[in-house]
């Protein structure tokens, strides 16, 4: 396990030497969407229109914010699940989507896509979205404010701490080694 501290937008490079469970510590910029932003999303690419911000490089946060406190960018910023937006990765890492943030388990074709196209999963911790709060300096809403907490966020973050779940290499945290065999 490694520790790495990336910034925004990522590279082939940065997500090249990422193996599951390894430590990172994001900054830069980070865009929220959940299940009914991602229809929008393919629906957009459907249309032959542009989307609302470039994927190449980018990382997706899985996260329904709740409202801002006074003198906060944002309120709680915890993980939704994964798996509903497995319909739509594999899409969107084929257009330079570098990786996503949430929790849970990924689809086989999720992770073949993030084998194919140089991507990565991340994990946040559920559970602690006050804290996670803390490393996000800015929010505005860029797209489909109509969907109010799951409307498209531009995030900047700081060291935003997350865990390598799927690497573009097939690793994958959640899958041990039978304890019969020897490891790869």
């Amino acid at each position: 396990m490694a520790e790495y501290h990336l910034t925004t937008p990522l590279s082939d490079a940065d997500v090249e030497q990422l193996q599951s469970g390894d430590v990172v510590f994001v900054s830069g910029h980070i865009y929220t969407a959940r299940d009914a932003a991602h229809k929008r999303l393919v629906e957009t690419l459907d249309a032959g229109n542009t989307l609302p911000f470039d994927l190449k490089g980018a990382l997706i946060y899985y996260v329904g914010p709740s409202p801002a406190p006074p003198g906060r960018p944002i309120g709680a910023a915890g993980p939704t699940t994964s798996y509903r937006m497995d319909t739509y990765a594999p899409r969107l890492h084929s257009l330079g989507l570098k990786g996503s943030i949430g929790k849970g388990k990924r689809n086989d074709a999720v992770k073949a896509a993030l084998r194919e196209h140089k991507a990565v999963y991340l994990g946040a911790t559920g559970g602690a979205g006050a804290l996670l709060s803390q490393r996000i300096t800015d929010a505005k809403v860029i797209a489909y404010e109509d969907l109010g907490p799951e409307a498209i966020r531009e995030l900047t973050v700081k060291d935003f701490p997350l865990l390598v779940i799927n690497d573009c290499h097939g690793g994958e945290l959640y899958v041990k080694p039978n304890l019969g065999e020897a490891a790869p």
